[in-house]
C-alpha cells in the first residue's frame, strides 16, 4: 500500500462531499476522488456553457441545517445564499402565473389567475405545510436512511410512524379535489418530477415533499453548483481530508472479502481504506471489484435499478435585455406543441435564469427526455429553443451561443443575429456526454421512497448517491450522505464516544 486513509470516497455530487465532510469534521482521514464525474460548468468560445441545473432543492431540509450546523458554518452559508424570489414561475400560453415567498402576494396571484380554486389551494398548501413539518421532525432524527438491520428498522418505524401518506395507496393522489387536466395538477407534477430522481411520479409523501421543496422558503448560490462544491470541499481540506477531482478509481483492491483499499488510475499500488463509500451504483462498485466479494444476499436480493429518461439540457447565452426583467431564476415553461404523443403529460421545460454580468445573462434549460420517443436527442435543443422563443418573443434575436452537451451537434453562435456552427473540436468540448438518468427500481424500496440499500453489495462499503433514495431527490441525497457517515462514525467507538460529547448545538469559526 503507497497509503492508507480511513475513508476514500468516489464521486462529487452533493452527497459524497456532504459525507466527506462531515467524516473529515470527526476527525477521520478522508481522501476524496472525483471519479471521473465531470465539474458542472465547461468553456467553449469563449463562453461558460453548464452541463445540468443547480437548484439547491434541499435547502431548507433539516438534513442541510444538521450538516452546515456539524461544520460550524451556519452563518457562512447565510451569507452564500439569497432567497429566490419569486420561488417558481410557470409560463404556459399568454399565462405567468409565480410562487412568490410572500404569503400574501401567493394569495394575490392565486386570486388573479385561478379565482375558482382559491379556496382549493389554499386548502393544498395547509395540507403541506402540514406533511412537511412531519417530514422535518423526521428527517432531524439521527437514524439510518433508509434503514437495514432490524435495529434500524426499529428506529425507523418510531419515527415514520408520525408521517402523513407513506402508507397511502401509490395511486393516492394529492391534488384529488382539483378538476382534472387543470393547468394547477400539470405544475404541481412538473414541479415533482423536476425534483426527484426517479422517472415517474414518487409516492403520496414525496410528492407532497418535493413540491413543498419548491415553495417553502427556496434559496439561490450566488454561484451555483460551483460554489456548493467549493463550500464542501473547502470543509474537507480545513479538517485535514483531501480532494482530488480529476483521479478516479480503476479498481476496488479487497482483502478477506472486503474493502480495503483502492488502485488509482495511473498508480502502480493501491491506495489502503477502511472504508469505500461512493455515489455511483452498486452495479458499478462490483464492477471495480470484478464481480469478487459480493454479498450472497446482493445477488439474491439486490434491486434492479434501470433507467428510460434522461435530462436534457440546453445553455443560452443572451444579452440581458432579450430576456424578460420579471423572468425569476426558476421557472417551468409549458411547450405549446406536445411531442409525446397522446401521452398523459405536457412537454415541460424547466429554466434556471442566471446574470452573469457584462449585459449577458444565462439560461440553463433541461427537458426530461424519455428514450424512444418521437423527439429524438438530436431534435431536443431545437425544441427547447422554439419552447422558449415562443414565451419569450425577444430571446432569439438577442441570443449569442447555445449548446447541449448531450447530442453531439455543434455549438451554436450568434453573430449579427446569424447562426453560425462551430464543430465540437474546434471548440475543443467533449464530442457527447450522457444525459443525467432518471431511475426505474424493482422492486421499490422502503416506503417506496428508496432504490439500493446504504450499504454497498461488497462487505465495507457503501452508498450514497442518487440510487438510495430517489423518491426524495436532493433531500435523499443528503439523507443518504448522513446516514453513510454515521455508520462509518458508529464503527469507531473513540470517534462515535467524542462525537456524542461534541457541543454540535454551539458554533465556533
Amino acid at each position: 500500500m503507497r497509503k492508507h486513509y480511513e475513508v476514500i470516497v468516489l464521486g462529487r455530487s452533493i452527497g459524497a462531499l456532504v459525507a466527506a465532510a462531515l467524516l473529515a469534521r470527526r476527525d477521520f482521514t478522508v481522501l476524496v476522488l472525483g471519479n471521473g464525474a465531470p465539474p458542472a460548468a465547461y468553456e467553449a468560445a469563449g463562453f461558460s456553457f453548464r452541463r445540468r441545473t443547480s437548484t439547491f432543492l434541499a435547502g431548507s431540509s433539516p438534513a442541510w441545517a444538521r450538516v452546515v450546523s456539524e461544520l460550524a458554518q451556519s452563518q457562512t452559508w447565510k451569507r452564500r445564499t439569497r432567497p429566490a424570489d419569486p420561488m417558481l414561475q410557470a409560463l404556459s400560453a399568454g399565462r405567468r402565473f409565480e410562487i412568490p415567498a410572500d404569503p400574501q402576494l401567493f394569495a394575490r396571484e392565486v386570486n388573479r389567475e385561478f379565482p375558482e380554486l382559491f379556496r382549493l389551494v389554499e386548502q393544498l398548501y395547509g395540507e403541506l405545510g402540514r406533511v412537511n413539518a412531519a417530514a422535518d421532525e423526521a428527517f432531524d432524527h439521527d437514524i439510518t436512511w433508509p434503514p437495514g438491520t432490524f435495529w434500524e428498522r426499529r428506529a425507523a418505524a418510531k419515527v415514520v410512524a408520525a408521517l402523513p401518506y407513506v402508507h397511502a395507496e401509490l395511486d393516492f393522489d394529492v391534488l384529488s379535489e382539483f378538476p382534472r387536466g387543470h393547468f394547477y395538477r400539470q405544475l404541481v407534477r412538473a414541479s415533482v418530477l423536476f425534483g426527484t430522481h426517479l422517472s415517474t411520479m414518487p409516492p403520496p409523501f414525496a410528492v407532497a415533499r418535493l413540491h413543498g421543496a419548491w415553495t417553502r422558503g427556496l434559496v439561490e448560490l450566488t454561484g451555483g453548483e460551483e460554489e456548493l462544491e467549493s463550500f464542501l470541499v473547502d470543509r474537507v481540506r480545513a479538517h485535514g481530508g483531501e480532494c482530488v477531482m480529476g483521479a478516479r478509481a480503476a479498481a476496488l483492491y479487497l482483502k478477506r472479502g472486503g474493502a480495503a483499499g483502492v488502485l488509482i488510475d495511473g498508480d502502480e499500488q493501491p491506495t489502503g481504506c477502511d472504508f469505500v463509500l461512493t455515489d455511483a451504483e452498486g452495479e458499478a462498485l462490483a464492477a471495480l471489484a470484478g464481480g469478487q466479494g459480493i454479498h450472497k444476499r446482493a445477488l439474491r436480493e439486490w434491486p434492479r435499478i434501470t433507467s428510460t429518461v434522461g435530462r436534457f439540457v440546453v445553455s443560452l447565452v443572451a444579452n440581458t435585455e432579450g430576456v424578460p426583467q420579471p423572468l425569476g431564476p426558476e421557472s417551468l415553461v409549458f411547450a405549446r406543441e406536445n411531442p409525446w404523443q397522446g401521452r398523459d403529460r405536457p412537454a415541460v421545460v424547466h429554466v434556471q435564469r442566471t446574470d452573469i454580468g457584462e449585459g449577458k445573462t444565462l439560461l440553463v434549460a433541461e427537458l426530461l427526455l424519455p428514450d424512444n420517443s418521437a423527439l429524438s436527442s438530436s431534435d431536443a435543443r431545437a425544441f427547447v429553443l422554439r419552447t422558449l422563443e415562443t414565451e419569450l418573443p425577444f430571446l432569439g434575436r438577442h441570443l449569442c451561443a447555445v449548446d447541449s452537451p448531450h447530442d453531439g451537434l455543434p455549438v451554436w453562435i450568434y453573430e449579427g443575429g446569424t447562426r453560425r456552427l462551430l464543430d465540437r473540436e474546434s471548440a475543443r468540448v467533449p464530442p457527447l456526454e450522457p444525459m443525467i438518468r432518471q431511475l426505474e427500481v424493482d422492486p421499490p424500496g422502503y416506503l417506496g421512497l428508496a432504490g439500493e440499500p446504504a450499504r454497498g453489495p461488497i462487505e465495507r462499503t457503501l452508498l450514497l448517491g442518487r440510487s438510495v433514495l430517489p423518491g426524495l431527490g436532493q433531500e435523499g441525497e443528503l439523507l443518504a450522505a448522513w446516514s453513510a457517515a454515521r455508520l462509518v462514525t458508529r464503527s469507531d467507538k473513540k470517534k462515535a464516544l467524542m462525537r456524542r460529547d461534541m457541543w454540535n448545538k454551539m458554533e465556533f469559526g
